[in-house]
């Protein structure tokens, strides 16, 4: 079952999910503070590099299925070119409007 993304609560995951989803790098980028931080199944990685990879150049989107903590945990399905879907889980840190930290990584099957 798919959550829709307009009704997530958090109004910066919210704009993060939408933007990851329209292959938006600018939106996405204004929604980032410049000393953002992520990391991939426990592994810290270059936010930009990331994103470019898993993201812009290989058309990444997220179906959210259901969110946590006022919306700053995600499980959703998020599939790219270059590895099919998969059940992920997302974890974010937001201050003033912007994400300082995101992880994500494989859900557990529940």
């Amino acid at each position: 079952m798919t959550f829709p993304v307009d009704r997530l609560s958090d109004p910066t995951v919210r704009a993060f999910v939408e933007a990851l989803n329209a292959n938006d790098q600018s939106a996405l980028d204004e929604l980032l503070t410049p000393d953002a931080t992520m990391s991939d199944d426990g592994s810290d990685r270059n936010v930009r590099e990331w994103l470019d990879r898993e993201v812009f150049s290989s058309n990444g989107h997220m179906e959210v299925e259901d969110e946590t903590d006022g919306g700053l945990g995600l499980v959703a399905t998020y599939r790219n070119d270059r590895w099919g879907a998969m059940r992920t889980a997302w974890r974010f840190t937001v201050e003033g409007g912007k994400v300082t930290r995101f992880e994500t990584g494989q859900a557990s099957a529940d």
